[in-house]
């Protein structure tokens, strides 16, 4: 791009003779607006009292290049938005039964060596007891957990994997709560597990060899990644002997107030929040840690794409950027114009990669297991807009070590 159209007129014969009213005052002393001045000192660039600003004029003159730049930075955010809102589904599938236990902390026992772990954890009833007994203590209520399957009355009906909930009447509401049934041959069954068993209220499920009857259906609960099937406490007990465990409870949601560590550390056991829980499943841990992990890298690729595009263009600039501070143009205005058009470009394709993941995360819902949220659109949106940022920035380099003596002396 030449230098003339940023003035918006061509340029004088160099032969013209200029008029009086041109000149500067005999002295010596002053200079028009506009006048060139190579004396190194920065003098602003106006056109009719304006500052002149390239950004819009190289988008609208290498349209071409910037329409390149922002298909791929909307196809990584596309990609990074997509990622996230199918970690999000998966995890949801993983861990919505846990965060929906009751309690202010859940309690797994100690392990003797490595971290607590929900398919390890065994809770006795002198356990139970203990902590019932402590100050500030207010709701106790133990929860049996096992993976089991589940078959309905039909010769080709297929057994489901589901997870075995023991939950007592009467404990604090919550989604698996909800669920308890009201006696030993009943069971309650989360949406999931009522959609994968094809049940309705008053049918009939078979769990290792018993019949129950199917006397509630709740909303979401996934343990990982299979549906909650709640029974009572009795029957988890009898139903986990038969699938070779012990009868006895798995965690604790406790609600209050008391000394946690103190009463964890006289209890062998520990005492964390829903969400710290977490990591005691290890699916849950290796799931989000792969995806965690291909998101970062996608983001890293987004900053490093955006930065050589905005280096290459920058650096094909430079006897412009060179001119432009020779005609008085400060390094604040010039690196305002390098990031200004950045975020131009980053804001229009990311919000078309934004676009993109609504709509194919919409159509996706129903047969993927994909979270659609603020979390998994507008924070990854953000991120790539800063971290696109971030990488033009490198290239502000060439602009604000640009020498407009050096550049015109060996250039033009």
């Amino acid at each position: 791009m030449s230098v003339a159209a940023y003035g918006g007129h061509d340029p004088p014969d160099i032969n013209q003779k200029s008029d009086d009213s041109s000149q500067p005052p005999g002295d010596g002393t002053g200079t028009r607006d506009g006048e060139a001045r190579l004396d190194g000192r920065e003098r602003p660039c106006r056109r009719e009292g304006t500052i002149v600003f390239v950004a819009w004029r190289d988008l609208r003159s290498a349209r071409g290049r910037f329409v390149l730049i922002g298909s791929v930075v909307s196809l990584i955010t596309l990609l990074v938005g997509f990622l996230a809102g199918l970690t999000g589904g998966l995890a949801a599938q993983n861990v919505s039964a846990v965060l929906g236990l009751p309690g202010n902390r859940l309690v797994l026992q100690e392990p003797s060596t490595g971290q607590p772990s929900f398919s390890q954890s065994t809770i006795d009833a002198a356990t139970v007891s203990a902590w019932r007994e402590s100050s500030g203590v207010e709701h106790v209520t133990p929860i049996g957990i096992a993976q089991g399957r589940a078959a309905v009355h039909a010769e080709a009906a297929p057994a489901v994997a589901v997870a075995l909930f023991g939950v007592p009447r009467g404990a604090p509401t919550s989604t698996v709560t909800d669920l308890a049934p009201r006696s030993d041959d009943t069971v309650g069954l989360s949406a999931g597990a009522a959609k994968d068993l094809d049940v309705a209220v008053g049918d009939a499920v078979t769990i290792t060899g018993t019949t129950y009857r199917v006397a509630t259906v709740g909303g979401d609960a996934w343990y990982s990644h299979t549906p909650v099937v709640a029974l009572s406490p009795t029957a988890w007990a009898s139903t986990d002997r038969r699938l070779g465990g012990d009868g006895e409870a798995t965690v604790l949601a406790v609600s209050g107030t008391p000394d946690w560590g103190s009463t964890a550390d006289r209890t062998r056991t520990v005492a964390v929040s829903p969400l710290a829980s977490l990591t005691a499943l290890e699916t849950f841990r290796s799931e989000v840690g792969s995806l965690g992990l291909m998101i970062v890298m996608l983001f890293g690729v987004s900053a490093l794409v955006v930065g050589a595009f905005f280096t290459v263009w920058t650096l094909q600039r430079a006897d412009d950027i060179a001119v432009l501070k020779a005609l008085g143009a400060s390094d604040a205005s010039l690196v305002g114009d390098a990031l200004g058009q950045a975020l131009v470009v980053l804001a229009a394709g990311v919000g078309v990669g934004v676009g993109l993941v609504s709509v194919l995360g919409t159509l996706a819902n129903g047969v993927l297991p994909f979270l659609l949220s603020p979390l998994t659109t507008l924070l990854p949106a953000a991120v790539m807009v800063v971290l696109g940022l971030a990488g033009a920035a490198v290239a502000l380099r060439t602009v604000t070590r640009a020498d407009p003596l050096t550049a015109l002396g060996s250039n033009r």
